[in-house]
């Protein structure tokens, strides 16, 4: 399945995406709370559903024919709050209000307080069931719409999530599309120690596959390879679709990539400067 966006198309995601953690490193440090990594990781996959591949409208976003999706890991909702203020949903300099006290922007999504957000999560493991809900809903409703959802590595270890994953290959929902991000880290380390863990999650190429999925592989930086795979994911038919997005925790900054204590960490002055240099210059 090849591509179809164009040279100008991939630049603009690119520039939305690199916008896109300017805000999260710049809102995470004003807040001083949240969370880097993981949403740093999601962003490019998160830009090209808003910018390019679901049915939405920001100036009708409870349209009952827009496409769903669903943030399971949840902590990363600054990365969502960014991409949503880019594409219109809220004004940009909301995102200041980001984990205050009746702001709409929580350090979780909100769905009764910020248009555009289709479901709450935080609880790992759960927002894949809501969506395998809303997906089954559709099926049963005859309706087109499709449904998203992006999970963690990390989340992958819930059992709810492989209850959900079941359900949604025996219900044949194939207007469900799965987005792994595998970034392969997750929070942990001891302070003053040194230890390590394995991968969150072994082989999950296999383990999606063995329940029933139809698997995609793909660099989940590269936009061409994200559009590829939405492309194929539409033409399954009768099983939902997991995309594996190999990622880069951090994505975007050299002192952040790979490094599971930016998992939360806020940046200080110096290091947010720094941060926005390498994003500016990684834009060109």
């Amino acid at each position: 399945m090849n591509s179809s966006l164009s040279k100008e198309k991939i630049m603009l995601l690119k520039e939305k995406a690199s916008e896109a953690r300017k805000l999260i490193i710049e809102t995470v440090h004003h807040a001083g709370a949240g969370h880097i990594g993981g949403p740093m990781s999601a962003t490019d996959i998160l830009t090209n559903l808003y910018f390019h591949e679901m049915n939405i409208d920001p100036d009708d976003p409870k349209s009952e024919e827009r496409d769903r999706f669903v943030l399971s890991k949840g902590h990363s909702a600054i990365g969502l709050y960014a991409v949503l203020a880019l594409r219109g949903y809220l004004p940009v300099e909301e995102l200041q209000t980001f984990d205050s006290l009746n702001s709409r922007l929580q350090a979780h999504p909100d769905m009764n307080t910020l248009p555009g957000l289709d479901m709450s999560t935080g609880s790992l493991g759960q927002g894949i069931s809501a969506a395998v809900g809303i997906a089954l809903g559709a099926k049963l409703q005859g309706k087109r719409y499709r449904t998203f959802c992006m999970i963690g590595d990390g989340e992958s270890q819930e059992g709810q999530v492989w209850e959900a994953a079941d359900i949604a290959s025996k219900y044949e929902l194939d207007n469900l599309v799965g987005i792994l991000d595998y970034n392969k880290l997750q929070q942990f380390g001891w302070c003053g120690e040194e230890k390590s863990r394995k991968s969150p999650i072994h082989d999950p190429k296999e383990r999606w596959e063995s329940f029933g999925w139809h698997v995609i592989e793909i660099d989940g930086h590269n936009q061409e390879e994200i559009e590829k795979a939405f492309n194929e994911a539409r033409e399954v038919k009768t099983k939902p679709v997991m995309i594996i997005a190999n990622t880069v925790k951090g994505k975007g900054v050299s002192f952040m990539e790979n490094q599971y204590l930016w998992h939360s960490r806020i940046p200080t002055d110096a290091e947010l400067k720094q941060a926005k240099k390498e994003l500016e210059m990684g834009a060109l």
